[in-house]
């Protein structure tokens, strides 16, 4: 755990670094359910990968945000801790967060954002005012409420979504890929089956096939976008 300075403090976030000790850096942006365990997994797959990764604890400045994920209820509880999180302050912190990547003496050539549903979104609004040098957005969950941020957004950008999407209805999904598609840089993959979240390991989300089927694209399209070479 290091920390990153904010106008409200000290923000915590996670390091990952790569087996060689430096590389480009990667911004992991939390999904709804925090810097869980699956999140710090999927950190360190791409530290694997090569990658200085960075992920920020979005919700440090909200009390009472401690999560059970053997609850029953716990996307109910989720859902609650996020309703009470300021959107711009989120967009503010992860900025600080990128910017503190990419002075990191680790970080070797570009850096990029990563996010996870609640993530997958913050991270397109990041990629909007920040300019990152790569965009991998899963099935972002706030997406349909940033699409006139889509302009802004000129980094090369992946985006996966389950066809079977209970949150993401398949005309919303079309009209998402027909706004991030304007980029000519930009990638959207549809995963037969797959509902919200499928990437995540709990067996009420997870959808084997789909992904491994996401991770594997997500890995080409980061070494063709920001090699570790």
């Amino acid at each position: 755990m290091v920390y990153v300075e904010t106008d409200g403090g000290q923000l915590p976030v996670h390091l990952w670094l790569p087996p060689a000790g430096s590389g480009p850096g990667l911004l992991l942006i939390q999904e709804i359910f925090g810097v869980s365990d699956y999140i710090k997994q999927r950190a360190a797959d791409l530290a694997e990968l090569g990658y200085v990764v960075l992920a920020p604890e979005i919700y440090w400045r909200l009390d009472d945000t401690a999560l059970d994920e053997s609850s029953p209820e716990l996307l109910d509880r989720a859902l609650a801790i996020v309703s009470r999180l300021d959107w711009p302050t989120a967009v503010s912190d992860s900025v600080a967060a990128l910017n503190h990547l990419r002075g990191l003496p680790e970080v070797r050539g570009g850096v990029g954002v990563i996010g996870f549903c609640f993530g997958g979104g913050l991270g397109f609004n990041v990629a909007a005012v920040s300019s990152p040098d790569v965009l991998v957005s899963y099935y972002g969950s706030a997406l349909p409420n940033l699409l006139d941020l889509a302009p802004e957004v000129d980094a090369p950008s992946l985006h996966h979504f389950g066809e079977a999407d209970d949150y993401l209805a398949p005309e919303v999904v079309a009209r998402i890929r027909e706004a991030v598609l304007a980029n000519p840089l930009s990638e959207v993959e549809i995963y037969p089956g797959a509902g919200h979240a499928f990437d995540n390991p709990l067996p009420m989300f997870h959808h084997a096939g789909a992904s491994a089927l996401a991770w594997r694209r997500t890995a080409d399209f980061l070494a063709s976008r920001l090699p570790t070479s």
